[in-house]
């Protein structure tokens, strides 16, 4: 299940549609307004890797060698971590290191956002565990009111920060130090990895079951967590559960491997899973301890379900047999559209991922641009649900006004276009 490992720690983020209520549940009716938010400066890779209920985007902006860009195992050159706020960015800086990122990453409906960044010191055992190379200490972050913050790990040097809920609790990994037995001899990164849920500023360990490390990926509101306990070679990876702090049993698959990647309200679970012959993965969905293979879209290899919102609306990114990011999905009702039909012509965007989708419907991702100066590059984008016989976006009939620490003023600042220097 080495494939379903490496996903579940790559580096690159790298939907027929059902609209809110107000609108038709005719898929012939539904279409999106899609909004281009680029790359930065001369980075080839711009991905909106997570938005929230007011339509704020998290971003990952990096460069990868030319004809890697928008493959899962490319090699990243540089990378940094940005919010979008209506079309203004901010970057959200360093830990003193050149590169930050994140493992998916989350910003909540209250601005905060979570990821990893790399530290000025360099790794006393040799790790890489940001990934861009550099052999820095990679801490995992909290950034609120324009200030990023490093959290604790368990006493090792690394880890990394995927989710935030809106009660501020926080998932990711950790090091506890410890060397992990099971790495084969000459593995790079090769200490025991927990998986944590940070609260008030500290870190606790979830429970493993037998499996030595593990990682979550997603929180809800309720403080339900998800992700994957597994061995460092990724001989074994399986999705699991927590629940105030206990492991669920492993959810079901198809005995080659799985990794939940989200969680919604209602507890129902996205992720990926091995297929029977355990030569590639499909998206997957978990209700009620029972799994749903979400298969693929015509002629791609494989893929993964990244997000779910409480409608159950299901996002997700397949790609093909030389493992390039080919056709972001919807999944809903137990049909997989690709989400390339459902956007206008005008665009200029070629969905490959879409990652996460909130309770508006609207879906972030990464597209290459098909035309112009930038043809080739990957774009960040947002998509909105909009229905053509209103002439009005989901955005614009479902307003939220959740409780912001961000300056009020923010969408007035003339923020800028910032270069993106470095990278994970």
């Amino acid at each position: 299940m080495s494939t379903l490992r490496q996903l579940r720690n790559f580096w690159i983020p790298w939907v027929t549609t059902i609209v809110l209520a107000c609108f038709s549940n005719a898929a012939a009716q539904a279409s999106y307004r899609v909004t281009d938010l680029g790359s930065e400066g001369s980075d080839n890779l711009g991905c909106a890797m997570s938005v929230n209920n007011e339509g704020w985007t998290e971003i990952m902006a990096g460069s990868l060698p030319p004809g890697q860009v928008d493959n899962i195992f490319g090699t990243l050159l540089s990378g940094r971590a940005l919010i979008d706020i209506n079309g203004f960015k901010l970057d959200l800086g360093t830990l003193g290191g050149p590169n930050t990122w994140m493992n998916w990453g989350e910003i909540n409906d209250f601005g905060q956002i979570v990821g990893d960044s790399e530290t000025a010191a360099l790794d006393p055992n040799g790790e890489d565990i940001c990934g861009f190379g550099t052999h820095l200490t990679c801490r995992p972050f909290l950034w609120q009111n324009r200030h990023m913050i490093a959290l604790p790990t368990l006493g090792g040097n690394n880890g990394q920060a995927s989710a935030i809920n809106n009660r501020g609790q926080i998932v990711g990994f950790a090091e506890n130090g410890s060397v992990d037995s099971t790495c084969q001899p000459g593995t790079t990164n090769n200490r025991i990895q927990l998986p944590v849920l940070w609260e008030n500023g500290k870190a606790r360990a979830l429970p493993t079951g037998t499996d030595p490390d593990g990682d979550a990926f997603w929180i809800n509101d309720q403080g339900e967590a998800v992700g994957d306990t597994g061995t460092c070679g990724g001989a074994t990876v399986h999705a699991v559960s927590w629940e105030n702090g206990t492991i669920s049993p492993p959810l079901p698959d198809f005995g080659t491997g799985s990794i939940a990647e989200g969680i919604n309200n209602q507890g129902q679970i996205v992720g990926l899973v091995g297929s029977p012959d355990n030569t590639t993965q499909y998206g997957a969905l978990w209700q009620n301890g029972v799994l749903t293979n979400l298969g693929l879209l015509p002629g791609d290899f494989g893929g993964l379900a990244s997000g779910i919102n409480n409608k159950g609306q299901v996002v997700g990114s397949n790609f093909d047999s030389n493992f390039n990011w080919s056709h972001g999905f919807l999944w809903q009702n137990g049909v997989m559209t690709d989400l390339n039909t459902l956007f206008p012509a005008s665009s200029n965007l070629f969905a490959t991922m879409a990652n996460k989708i909130n309770e508006r419907g609207q879906i972030s991702g990464m597209a290459i641009v098909l035309s112009g100066p930038d043809a080739g590059n990957i774009h960040a984008f947002l998509a909105t649900p909009a229905n053509q016989s209103m002439g009005k976006s989901v955005a614009e009939v479902a307003p939220t006004h959740p409780k912001s620490n961000m300056p009020a003023n923010v969408g007035n600042e003339h923020l800028p276009r910032l270069v993106v220097g470095l990278g994970r």
